[in-house]
C-alpha cells in the first residue's frame, strides 16, 4: 500500500518506520527542510516539503494513488485540517491523531471517523497498569497475513447474522450496538449502524475497501 505521513513527529517518523519494515510505499510531508534532509539519511521512503493541512501539498502527494493519510504532526489543529483538506481531496483513507481531548468532539462533528486520541489511548492503558489488568492489544497477536476488519452494517444488510455477506477467510468476531458489545451468535439480528469486527487477510480487506468499506487494523 502507499501511505503519507503528515508530519515527521516522533510518532510519524515511529509509524513510518514500522510500515517501511513491512514492505509498503511511504511519503512523509514535512515543513522543516533540515528534518527531512535529517530523516533520509535513516528511512527509505518518499519525502515532500511542505504544510501537510495545504490543499497544493496533499495534491503532490497524489490522493489518487494514495492508500490512506495518516496526520501525525504535533499539532492537534493542523492534524484536523489536513485530514479535512486529505478527506476533500479524494485519499483513500484518512486518519487524525489529536492530543487534547478537548478536540475529540470537533473531530466527531466533522466527522473524522478514524481519529486516534493520544490522551485517551495512554490514560485507558495507565488505568488498566494501575489496576493489575494485562491487556493484550489485539494487533500483537496477528501473525502472517491475518488482518482485523471494523465495518459498520448498512440499512441493507440489516438482518440475521447468519445470512450476512462475507468474502472467504473472513468472520465476525464480534460487534457493537450503542457501545454494547455484540456476540455473533446464531440468534443475533443485526441493525443498520452495527460495528462488526471482523478477521480476513489482506486480499480480502482490498475486496471488503472495494465495497465501500474503509476501517481497517
Amino acid at each position: 500500500m502507499r501511505i503519507a505521513i503528515v508530519g515527521a513527529s516522533s510518532a510519524g517518523v515511529s509509524t513510518a518506520r514500522l510500515l517501511i519494515e513491512h514492505k509498503h510505499d511511504v511519503v512523509i510531508i514535512e515543513k522543516d527542510k533540515a528534518r527531512i534532509d535529517e530523516l533520509s539519511e535513516e528511512l527509505d521512503c518518499g519525502f515532500l516539503h511542505g504544510d501537510g493541512s495545504r490543499p497544493r501539498i496533499l495534491k503532490e502527494a497524489g490522493p489518487e494513488d494514495t492508500d490512506m493519510l495518516l496526520c501525525l504532526s504535533n499539532d492537534d489543529q493542523d492534524n484536523i485540517i489536513s485530514g479535512l483538506v486529505g478527506r476533500s481531496l479524494g485519499f483513500g483513507e484518512v486518519v487524525t491523531k489529536i492530543s487534547d481531548a478537548e478536540f475529540e468532539h470537533i473531530c466527531a462533528e466533522l466527522k473524522l471517523d478514524n481519529t486516534i486520541s493520544a490522551t485517551q489511548v495512554t490514560a485507558r492503558r495507565l488505568l488498566d497498569m494501575v489496576e493489575g489488568r494485562g491487556v493484550v492489544e489485539l494487533s500483537t497477536v496477528l501473525r502472517g497475513d491475518v488482518r482485523f476488519f471494523v465495518i459498520a452494517v448498512t440499512a441493507e444488510e440489516a438482518g440475521p447474522v447468519s445470512g450476512f455477506e462475507l468474502p472467504g477467510e473472513t468472520r465476525v468476531l464480534y460487534g457493537y450496538r450503542d457501545g454494547k458489545l455484540l456476540w455473533p451468535d446464531d440468534d443475533l439480528q443485526l441493525e443498520e449502524g452495527d460495528d462488526l469486527v471482523l478477521l480476513t487477510t489482506s486480499d480480502r480487506v482490498t475486496e471488503l475497501k472495494d465495497r465501500g468499506r474503509t476501517t481497517s487494523g
